[in-house]
């Protein structure tokens, strides 16, 4: 039964949970991390939890499950065969700038998608930086509150976003570029 379960929220609380986590393991007990929207350890901060059971030798099984970031790279129409994930980009405009620059180059380089995450509350700030950094044939993918009720995931040339009034301010959102 679910109401048997412990659970923890290791957002904003990984110490804390860090520590309860070390003392399960120590007790023999059984546990299981789960992701709300992706997959514990990819992008994650379930990743803290996981490298301390390494370290404690414990045993880890990790099971198939959806990972926020490959559905987003499915369902994108965009390249599925060179692909890379670079998790957030920077945060001052500047650096942020020279690193959308730098993924567009790598994917017109190489035919490659770049994947890209941003904290929900400065999406529309990455997004304003996408419209003015890139080509305007460039496209980009915005996945959004992916396997949830108000799932969105739509690809488009950045010309075509231009025109479009965008809102994804405290959304879970996953951003996919690719140039040609």
């Amino acid at each position: 039964m679910i109401d048997d379960y412990e659970w923890f929220t290791i957002h904003k609380a990984e110490n804390e949970v860090l520590s309860s986590f070390r003392q399960k393991i120590t007790a023999g007990k059984n546990i299981t991390i789960i992701s709300e929207a992706g997959c514990p350890g990819i992008a994650d901060p379930g990743q803290i939890l996981i490298a301390a059971a390494q370290e404690m030798n414990a045993i880890i099984k990790p099971l198939v499950g959806p990972s926020s970031i490959l559905l987003a790279l499915m369902a994108s129409g965009l390249n599925g065969q060179q692909f890379e994930f670079v998790g957030y980009l920077p945060i001052d405009n500047l650096e942020r700038n020279k690193a959308i620059t730098a993924l567009e180059t790598s994917s017109q380089k190489k035919n490659s998608t770049q994947i890209f995450i941003e904290t929900p509350y400065r999406n529309n700030q990455l997004i304003e930086n996408l419209l003015k950094t890139c080509k305007t044939s460039t496209k980009l993918c915005i996945a959004a509150e992916l396997t949830g009720p108000n799932e969105s995931i739509k690809t488009k040339s950045i010309a075509d976003w231009k025109k479009e009034k965008t809102d994804f301010h405290k959304k879970p959102v996953i951003f996919l570029l690719q140039s040609n």
